[in-house]
């Protein structure tokens, strides 16, 4: 008979298979799952330590199945390939779970989703990564760093690289233990129906552990949640989850009430409903997105948060819309980027991209900036953002813009922490202990 934990691990199976085997998103997948099945909540948290633990630690499990097995990765059947990584995740990563247990249960779900011959092989594979546990040990720093570094914190090694050349070493362990945490829930209060304070107070009252955001006048940080289904339930209107430096950029744009405001990359409308909220509900927030599917969850958002002065539209941002030129008072271009600042909050996403995926960006990215600058009115202003901290993807865009267009200048703002004036904002989770990001504001001559 079958138990709720072995439960447990099929479905962290399936949702781990999802995320390598079709390209889900960690997140997505999990929380489907998750309200798709009836589990204890001891079981949810297992699920969920199995899922995230399992597709972050990836490359360095990957290492120790490669010494156990002759033949390649890519030749064992990925189902049966995830089957050892959640094996070996257990193994080496939760102490507290048997070994015996670990293993039996691979076995069990290779019975499942495998023939005779596979079952054997997972068992050999397993029982032999046991065994020679304590010989499997990842090179030195000094014998080679850059790898050491990657197994150790389970980041790839050519972002290791990356990083150690711009950081240095300590910095670069220091951001990857920042990626493997789990991150902060942070929540943006709609000030337009509740002050953050009385919010503060209602969640403790619930039992959440919360605090005022440092960066943010309209963030509230979170620590345990009793429920988070019941919070959204009780309190969905009054809230939107966002990360920190996410809720920056809609004050550093500081649009005002009556305002005309283009955000052309809106989905899902964190930053397009700061917007509409910052204009108190009035003028007009347009918000556009190539996928007219994610503008229906800028609808949806703009509804459970009472805003009616946002409309969408479907539109590719790097085509010019001629009935908007030189119309909007504000514009936000928050760009398309490698994500790279964003790590903590996207598990599989530092497997997914590649070092020569960091050369598609750019050149989109100056597009769309070029394309959106065209709306922004005499004396008006825009914001460009990511979510990265590639050079290329940021303050190189906005000196390739002003090279080319020079009816546009950098317009100076404070530092959200500090106050002091700066005229570009870049965020680093290793120094700042929030989301890496970019924020920089323009303006029009």
């Amino acid at each position: 008979m079958q138990s709720k934990t072995d439960n447990a691990r099929l479905l962290a199976l399936t949702v781990i298979n999802s995320v390598f085997t079709d390209g889900a998103y960690a997140n997505l997948a999990l929380n489907k799952a998750l309200n798709n099945t009836i589990l204890t909540d001891i079981d949810r948290r297992f699920v969920t330590e199995l899922v995230y633990g399992t597709i972050k630690a990836k490359g360095t499990i990957d290492w120790f199945i490669n010494q156990a097995i002759t033949r390649p990765l890519h030749k064992v059947s990925p189902m049966i390939l995830n089957i050892l990584r959640e094996g070996v995740y257990q193994i080496y990563f939760l102490e507290r779970i048997p070994v015996s247990a670990a293993c039996n249960e691979a076995v069990n779900l290779a019975k499942k989703f495998g023939h005779p011959g596979t079952v054997k092989f997972v068992n050999g594979v397993l029982r032999s990564i046991v065994r020679n546990k304590e010989r499997l040990v990842f090179p030195t720093m000094e014998e080679n760093e850059p790898l050491h570094i990657a197994l150790t914190y389970n980041h790839p090694e050519w972002l290791v690289q990356r990083w150690r050349y711009r950081f240095g070493t300590e910095e670069t362990i220091a951001l990857c233990k920042y990626d493997n945490e789990n991150p902060a829930l942070s929540l943006r209060v709609n000030t337009l129906l509740i002050t953050r304070e009385e919010l503060k107070k209602r969640l403790e009252a619930e039992g959440v552990e919360v605090r005022l955001s440092n960066w943010c006048k309209e963030g509230l940080v979170c620590g345990k949640i009793p429920s988070f289904a019941a919070i959204m339930s009780k309190f969905g209107q009054y809230i939107y989850i966002q990360d920190e430096s996410s809720m920056l950029v809609a004050g550093i744009l500081a649009p005002e009430p009556g305002n005309l405001v283009i955000d052309v990359c809106s989905a899902p409308g964190g930053k397009t409903t700061h917007l509409a909220q910052l204009m108190k509900n009035t003028g007009k927030v347009i918000a556009t997105d190539i996928y007219a599917h994610k503008l229906n969850l800028v609808v949806e958002n703009a509804e459970r948060l009472a805003l009616r002065n946002i409309e969408t539209r479907e539109q590719d941002a790097s085509i010019v819309v001629g009935e908007w030129r030189e119309a909007a008072n504000c514009v936000l271009v928050d760009a398309p980027c490698s994500g790279l600042g964003v790590l903590s909050r996207r598990a599989e996403a530092r497997w997914t991209k590649t070092e020569k995926d960091l050369n598609f960006f750019p050149p989109l990215q100056k597009k769309i900036l070029a394309s959106a600058s065209s709306y922004v009115k005499p004396g008006g202003r825009l914001v460009y953002s990511t979510c990265t901290l590639e050079a290329n993807e940021n303050g190189r865009v906005i000196e390739d813009f002003l090279s080319k267009h020079t009816e546009f200048t950098r317009l100076n703002f404070k530092h959200p922490l500090t106050g002091e004036t700066i005229s570009e904002l870049q965020l680093l989770p290793q120094k700042d202990g929030i989301d890496g990001f970019y924020i920089c504001l323009l303006g029009r001559k």
